[in-house]
């Protein structure tokens, strides 16, 4: 077997217009596990060559410290997959969080090795994977909600921009490197009071929660499979969510709806709107919120600039670049993931 086939080698046109021809649904689940792993070579390629066979798509990373992946699957696979699982050491009894909506997630398999599975790149010393916080299910979660508990939103500001738990607390970070500090001065005082901490399918808030004990803080508490398995089990059990509006998520859906509530509006007219887009000119690519209205105004553009760019020729648009004639939105801005709506007003 050489290397290069345990990567994937088409472009995204020709991956996509291989999806565009199945004839079967396909389903996105992801699952987490902090589990010490070695040989992270020989387990990529052992898991890649499975995988590839059972036409699964998605982003999996590996580390020393364990394995974080969101896998597009066809349905029909499902239970080959879980067999997998089973029977594997390193991943048996791993919970699968299963996507509230289904649609195109993952164009093609990529597994990478990180130095961690999140990238919080906090020293080893300020926390311990053996003290994390208690995981709640939902309705316990709920009940502490309402028994008046602190609700921390452990995710970047756009995912909390078009969906949160409300009431709860949504640091303005671009970043997970920037998260844990930060959340640990907002809540400063509080060491003594019993928080929750919640994020997209709770891998966040196990480092997160093990990193504010060792900072003092006493009564830490996550959210049981994150907004994923909560939504689920809210969907399951006819009850009413306390998460309102989408669920951001990364990968090519960007989102999935949990309550028809929308919470945000487009960065460009500020009309209710929660469909996170990225701008089509690649040279700016900047994440916003844009409404169906601005998206045929703009050409799909966070701009008439960016608009007006993608229509000149190929040739001219890398020379313009090369020259510097041009900056775009997301240019102008120190920020990892700009607010567009603050560039443009």
């Amino acid at each position: 077997m050489k290397n290069k086939d345990l990567y994937n080698q088409k472009n995204k046109e020709e991956l996509l217009k291989d999806l565009e021809k199945e004839n079967f649904k396909r389903i996105t689940l992801s699952f987490y596990k902090y589990i010490e792993l070695d040989n992270l070579e020989e387990l990529r390629h052992g898991l890649f060559l499975e995988w590839n066979e059972l036409n699964i798509l998605g982003r999996i990373y590996l580390s020393i410290e364990g394995i974080n992946a969101q896998i597009s699957i066809p349905e029909h696979n499902v239970d080959l997959f879980k067999q997998f699982i089973n029977n594997n050491l390193v991943l048996k009894d791993v919970p699968l969080k299963f996507a509230i909506q289904d649609g195109i997630s993952f164009l093609k398999l990529t597994i990478k090795i990180k130095d961690e599975i999140v990238a919080y790149k906090i020293p080893a010393n300020e926390y311990n994977m053996n003290k994390i916080g208690k995981h709640l299910n939902y309705k316990e979660y709920n009940k502490a909600i309402n028994d008046g508990a602190t609700i921390v939103d452990m995710r970047n500001y756009y995912e909390g921009e078009v969906g949160k738990f409300e009431g709860a607390i949504t640091p303005d970070v671009d970043t997970s490197m920037e998260l844990l500090p930060e959340v640990r001065d907002i809540l400063q005082g509080q060491e003594d009071d019993k928080i929750l901490l919640y994020c997209t399918g709770g891998i966040r808030c196990e480092k997160a929660s093990a990193y504010l004990i060792h900072h003092g803080f006493k009564d830490i508490n996550q959210l049981q499979g994150g907004i994923i398995q909560y939504a689920n089990d809210i969907k399951k059990n006819n009850e009413k969510s306390k998460f309102i509006g989408k669920n951001f998520v990364f990968d090519y859906r960007l989102g999935e709806r949990i309550t028809d509530d929308v919470i945000s509006k487009c960065h460009q007219c500020k009309e209710p709107s929660d469909n996170h887009t990225n701008c089509v000119n690649q040279a700016c690519h900047i994440l916003f919120i844009q409404c169906d209205k601005c998206l045929k105004k703009y050409n799909n553009c966070c701009s008439m600039e960016c608009s007006d760019f993608i229509k000149l020729p190929k040739e001219e648009q890398r020379e313009k670049f090369k020259k510097g004639e041009v900056k775009f939105t997301a240019q102008k801005s120190s920020r990892v993931k700009p607010k567009l709506y603050k560039l443009i007003n």
